[in-house]
């Protein structure tokens, strides 16, 4: 089989996945801004932000898949009537 030599699946060549990384907050505020990130998101399929918000809103989305975990499990843990 041969040597694979191209970068796989939106990889660079040290196999780290390459994503765009911009302040969203400051792409938002633009006229066209909304559109640009759901372009990126939907053919990259992601977008780092690097603003001082970014930390609030990964700290929003961890309480609520938390949430989620608990509602799974107390869901799973009723009877059915």
């Amino acid at each position: 089989m041969s040597e694979r030599n191209k970068p796989h699946n939106g990889r660079d060549k040290s196999g780290h996945f390459k994503v765009k990384q911009t302040d969203v907050e400051d792409l938002i505020t633009e006229p066209n801004g909304v559109d640009f990130v759901k372009d990126d998101v939907r053919l990259g399929g992601a977008i780092e932000d690097t603003g001082l918000a970014a930390s609030e809103r990964a700290q929003e989305i961890h309480d609520l898949v938390e949430q989620n975990r608990e509602d799974v499990a107390r869901l799973a843990d009723e009877p059915e009537t």
